[in-house]
């Protein structure tokens, strides 16, 4: 049995470790994957796939049509497959819902025989749409790149589309600019320091989240804030114009490799809001290198976080104003205990890659069954 896995993103995100360690539990149950790819994709090979995952670069969906065996296969999206994919009934047509479909349209996983959901949070909008939805969320598993001790060094912010004039003349000045300039090395600073470790995309909700709370940051002088990763050119304008009433206590320092360093050099992870986010790999990775999380009191956050144990919960600041999280954040000013979630072994384990391995092994189970009818 082989599975092909179709994931045509052109920039690497949660999605694509997800989809990278998904190889690597998939042959512990003797599954090797095929992972279809967008030709102008070159960050798999740096990412820790199986060995014996099989990479084909595509530049359209449509090309793998004559590829696929004539026998029953497994295709597995990470989203919805392509129109093309889906509507051939020979084979398991199924896609990991990375995304919740809450407020989405829900015609995009039409003629898919199994969506595989991420998070609780994810399942319950499948089956609120009457999808049909894997029965158990298929949490991720936390494993941060790199050594806590390692240097960080400020890098490029924006992501390029190259489709777009403006982002390939970014692409161009960036690197002249940063060979320009001398190193900005990361070095924590004196106070409390939050940081954001995550791809700027508009599903986290940055800029409307800091249009509420930056003024109030602003208010607190010993509290500094740390941007870790990279965004598409409206995402990163948005944010930074949120974020300017904090003025220098802000820092970018672009998409960073070595995210066990990034963790090990915070005091609390930020999320961003939640309804758009299905689970957050961030959440759980930072949780596993014992940084403790600050999150919006709201599922998927819900799942992955243990209040007072891993992190803190503070209301949604678009009901309050960020009052709520003001009181919280004056008490860990105060000296309010910092949690370690370390000690939340039962908590973090079910984001092990062995807790991961076994569910995924439900999956394959429920795979082979389709494949003999």
């Amino acid at each position: 049995m082989r599975v092909w896995q179709i994931n045509l993103q052109q920039h690497l995100g949660g999605g694509e470790f997800y989809t990278a360690f998904l190889t690597r539990a998939l042959a512990r149950h003797g599954v090797p994957s095929t992972l279809v790819v967008d030709e102008g994709a070159r960050f798999w090979h740096g990412l820790d796939l199986d060995p014996g995952t099989e990479i084909l670069r595509l530049s359209r969906a449509e090309d793998l049509l004559p590829r696929l065996p004539h026998e029953r296969s497994w295709l597995l999206g990470h989203g919805a497959l392509p129109a093309c994919l889906s509507a051939d009934a020979g084979h398991l047509r199924s896609a990991l819902a990375h995304m919740p479909p809450q407020g989405r349209n829900p015609l995009a996983y039409a003629r898919h025989d199994l969506v595989v959901p991420v998070s609780a949070w994810v399942l319950e909008g499948l089956q609120a749409l009457n999808l049909p939805a894997w029965r158990e969320p298929l949490y991720g598993v936390a494993e941060a790149r790199g050594s806590a001790g390692g240097e960080l060094r400020a890098r490029q912010i924006y992501d390029v589309d190259r489709r777009k004039l403006r982002d390939r003349v970014l692409d161009w000045i960036q690197p002249a600019l940063f060979a320009l300039r001398r190193a900005e090395i990361y070095r924590k600073r004196p106070g409390l320091t939050l940081g954001i470790v995550s791809r700027l995309t508009p599903i986290k909700q940055f800029p409307r989240q800091y249009e509420i709370l930056a003024p109030l940051l602003a208010q607190r002088p010993a509290v500094n804030l740390e941007v870790f990763g990279a965004g598409g050119y409206a995402s990163v304008r948005d944010l930074k114009r949120a974020l300017r009433p904090m003025g220098g206590r802000v820092r970018y320092w672009g998409y960073q490799e070595n995210v066990a360093a990034v963790y090990a050099g915070l005091d609390f992870l930020m999320t961003g809001l939640p309804e758009r986010e299905a689970l957050g790999l961030n959440v759980i990775e930072a949780q596993h290198c014992g940084l403790p999380v600050l999150a919006v009191a709201a599922p998927p956050f819900t799942e992955t976080v243990m209040e007072g144990e891993t992190g803190h919960f503070y209301r949604d600041p678009r009901q309050d104003g960020g009052a709520d999280f003001m009181r919280l954040l004056d008490a860990l000013l105060a000296g309010r205990a910092r949690p370690d979630p370390r000690r939340a072994r039962a908590h973090l384990e079910r984001f092990s890659f062995d807790a991961f391995a076994g569910r995924v092994g439900r999956l394959v189970t429920e795979a082979r069954a389709f494949e003999m009818r």
